[in-house]
């Protein structure tokens, strides 16, 4: 069968190209999937750039996750058949118009939901559960920060927590989100300022302690956070987009400094004052199948509704919807339609 995808080698988006070439018939639990959306993740961006540790050697198909449409079933499958529609994640190779994948790395796509919103949902529902229900520990009554409170997961963060009892905080890049953000059912928001942040996090807090921050933004944030924590408090580490950068290779200087002037805690310290911090990425998750499926199930029983897609793109113009995501200036989930 052909297919098309959208290859390149790791180190500029500028060398994303279109490609045909052969995809060969699934074999034992595989199905083949016809792929109609596709999802945008930071960790798509620092694939591309070679930032990401996970990145794959050589020539790659960037893009984790996707929704679409069986066409065809291997010997050994057993749940799905031809014409199920499904979402699913891969460990890289979703920038395409078809892939082969195993059973245990889709789900069906829920009744109701369209393509673009399956393709918007696994890698921010993960990412937002795992960090705050495995990680976290989350109880009722906790109060929880959430960096990048219009993004997906930030988004779906808000909606898990509230599920406790949370009280949430959120911050926005920018003064235009926080309306949307407000109408997510975000009890505080804040506008990241690097020189007024500590001070707009106490006065969020209004008295109460921080059990929680959802960490991707990084630097004097994570560290001003931190600080303020209560004990027993859980920083979950997820990302880092204070390295990431418009443009198709990434600003090797601004990574560097951001690199060099981290902030720095001593584990011993830590034990003193009674906090966590705790990171992952997907690609744990993803390598751990039994655990995703469990996770999936679990949050399928939270019912936190459909996930947000604000801004849709067509397949030709991929790269296009790469330079949006790169400015920080969307809203809920970048979708690629093919």
């Amino acid at each position: 069968m052909q297919r098309q995808s959208y290859q390149l080698k790791a180190g500029s988006i500028a060398n994303l190209k279109l490609v045909t070439s052969e995809l060969p018939d699934p074999i034992g639990d595989e199905v083949t999937i016809a792929v109609k959306a596709i999802g945008l993740n930071f960790a798509d961006i620092f694939a591309m750039f070679g930032l990401y540790s996970a990145t794959p050697k050589g020539t790659f198909i960037p893009g984790l996750e996707y929704s679409g449409e069986v066409i065809k079933v291997g010997p050994a499958t057993k749940t799905y058949k031809v014409g199920d529609k499904i979402m699913g994640v891969t460990r890289f190779g979703g920038y395409t118009s078809h892939l082969n994948m195993d059973e245990g790395h889709i789900m069906p796509l829920p009744d109701g939901w369209t393509f673009e919103e399956g393709a918007a949902y696994l890698v921010q529902g993960l990412t937002a559960f795992y960090g705050l229900k495995n990680l976290g520990a989350i109880r009722e009554n906790y109060t929880i920060l959430v960096h990048s409170a219009g993004g997906g997961v930030g988004i779906l963060a808000n909606r898990i927590a509230k599920k406790y009892g949370a009280y949430t905080i959120g911050t926005v890049g920018s003064a235009k989100k926080i309306d949307f953000v407000k109408k997510e059912g975000y009890d505080e928001v804040i506008v990241r300022n690097k020189s007024t942040f500590k001070k707009d996090l106490t006065k969020a807090l209004d008295g109460r302690e921080l059990n929680i921050v959802m960490e991707c933004i990084g630097g004097s944030f994570f560290k001003n956070a931190y600080d303020i924590m209560a004990p027993e408090g859980r920083v979950i580490f997820y990302g880092a987009a204070r390295y990431a950068s418009p443009g198709s290779r990434p600003n090797y200087f601004k990574v560097l400094w951001e690199h060099l002037t981290r902030p720095m805690i001593d584990p011993q310290s830590m034990s003193e004052i009674n906090k966590g911090i705790l990171g992952f990425n997907l690609i744990y998750l993803y390598e751990r199948t039994a655990l995703m499926q469990s996770l999936i199930a679990e949050l399928k029983d939270l019912d936190i509704g459909k996930p947000h897609v604000g801004h849709v793109f067509e397949f030709p113009n991929l790269k296009e919807a790469i330079k949006l995501f790169q400015t920080g200036q969307t809203i809920g989930k970048v979708v690629v339609k093919v």
